[in-house]
Parts: C-alpha cells; structure tokens; sequence
C-alpha cells in the first residue's frame, strides 16, 4: 500500500467525519418523517437545526476528534493527560454543544485528575467513539496501541464495556480500509463485535439512530455496508434523524476511509468550516507519520 493511498483514505476518512458532523446537525433529533416533511431529502450542508449553526459548522464530534489529534501531535506520541487537558481547554471554551456523560467525566478529571470513573450503565452512549478517528491515524500498523489508547481516551468520560467494544471494533474497521484491506476484513470485524455483544447486530435494521452506541453502531454499519457510494452512505444515514451528526460523522469516516477523499462531494467539502477543514488537512499526515507510515 502506497503512502499517497493511505493519505488519500485517512483524509477522506477525517474530512468524510466533518463533513458527515456538518451535514448531519441540521436534522439532529428529528425524525425521518418530520426531515422528508421539512427537507424532502436532506442532502446539503446549511446549518440551522437545533443548534442553529452556521452552515459548514460542526459539533463536539469533530471539535473532540481534533482535541485528541492535536495532543497527540503536540506530545509526539500518547499522553492521556494531555487528551484530558484538550478535553477541559474545549469544555472551557463554551463549545455549541457537549453532551452530559462527556460533560460529566471532564469535569470530573478538572476537579480531581481522575481520568476514569467506575464502569456505569448510563455510560453507553456514543460520545467516545465518535472522536476516536485521531488513534486510529496515529496507530495504523500499531494495533497494539491501538487498543490501548483508544480504551484510555474512551474511559475519560464513557467507561462502558459496549461503548469500549463499538469505539474498538470501527476504530478497526476504518484501520482496514485506509490500510487497503478489502470488505471482508470489515464484516469480520462486526462478526466478531456481534458474537461478543449480540445487541449489536444490525440486520434486519431497527431502525433507530439514537445516542446509545447500540442504536448508533446498528444505524451506521447498516447503511454503510448497504451503500455503494460516499454520497449515497452519508446522505441515507443522516436521513434517519436521531443522533444525526454523530451516525453521519461515523458513516463518513467509514465511507471516507473506503472510497477516499476524492470520492467527497465537492459541495460538502467547499461548504465545511475552513478553519476545521484546514486543521484536518494538517494534523492528518502527522499523525499519519507517527504510525511511521511516512
């Protein structure tokens, strides 16, 4: 596998997350009656939503992922103390949206360093996995830091086993495809996250898209492996409403990291925060370099 191969996946992994965060707030907690109601098919990047971001903003998923990056970039290597310190400094900068397990677990390391709690029920939500993408860049021909800084940067806020079991096994999954590995490395790996959490199995598709892991591993698997296109993946995943900017965010890293960056429609990427699409271009070959791929 070619240097350039791997940039073109891990960038269309990364801008394929922002551009799925981006696209997906607009319908974030709608449904997909009241989006084909309100949209027709929701398929541009123009902001609004609850929210009421710009167009091209992005939320917590994108913000944290690069939180993650940069305190990898900064440490040239994995300082867990540096993510949490990222974590806090993103807390403190009043960001638009944080959800309250996130909230809760960085709050805690402020005030008394803790970087885990004891393992909680109402810690399965998607708020680790989806700002994961950074240590899989970092470690893609380390996969035994793969799984240990993952679990680090996961426990912060979300210590979960279903939360720690999804955020390893697509972590894994985008891994394979920038690596070139072919589909059937990716359906083995959800074989393997199914036979261990059997909740998790996405087929028939339940068809709720919600913020439990469960509900967000079932809604991203299913439309990525149903789909042929980055465009078509991300536009059906964010169409079923619920925890849209995080299903379509993962969707996008997936579909990015499968078809890669030139595959992104040229609308989404012209229309996404330049200054988030700027960081993404610069930390992505560094932390790429850092896995010693470059």
């Amino acid at each position: 596998m070619s240097a350039e191969h791997v940039l073109d996946r891990a960038l269309g992994a990364y801008l394929g997350f922002a551009c799925g965060d981006a696209l997906g707030a607009t319908v974030e907690f709608m449904t997909p009656e009241q989006i084909q109601r309100r949209y027709g098919v929701h398929q541009d990047i123009t902001g609004g939503g609850w929210l009421g971001l710009e167009a091209g903003q992005v939320t917590d998923d994108t913000q944290m992922s690069l939180a993650v990056g940069q305190a990898i970039i900064d440490n040239q290597g994995w300082n867990i103390r540096a993510v949490a310190d990222n974590f806090v400094a993103w807390l403190e900068s009043d960001p638009p949206d944080v959800g309250n397990t996130c909230r809760r677990g960085i709050m805690r390391y402020r005030e008394n360093g803790e970087l885990s709690g004891p393992s909680r029920v109402d810690e399965a939500g998607n708020g680790a996995c989806m700002r994961n993408l950074p240590v899989v860049l970092s470690t893609l021909n380390r996969p035994d830091y793969f799984s240990e800084w993952s679990l680090q940067q996961s426990q912060i806020t979300h210590n979960n086993p279903l939360s720690n079991a999804a955020t390893l096994t697509l972590g894994r999954i985008a891994s394979h495809l920038i690596n070139g590995r072919d589909m059937d490395a990716c359906i083995q790996e959800t074989g393997r996250l199914i036979s261990q959490y059997s909740e998790f199995a996405y087929s028939p598709y339940s068809g709720k898209a919600s913020g439990y892991i469960v509900d967000t591993v079932q809604t991203v698997l299913h439309y990525f492996f149903c789909s042929d296109s980055f465009e078509s993946c991300l536009i059906a995943t964010v169409n079923q409403g619920g925890d849209a900017d995080t299903t379509g965010a993962l969707a996008g890293m997936l579909a990015g990291a499968k078809y890669g960056v030139q595959q992104i429609p040229g609308r989404w990427l012209k229309q996404l925060d330049p200054q988030i699409a700027t960081q993404i271009r610069k930390q992505t070959p560094e932390l790429i370099r850092l896995a010693g791929l470059r």
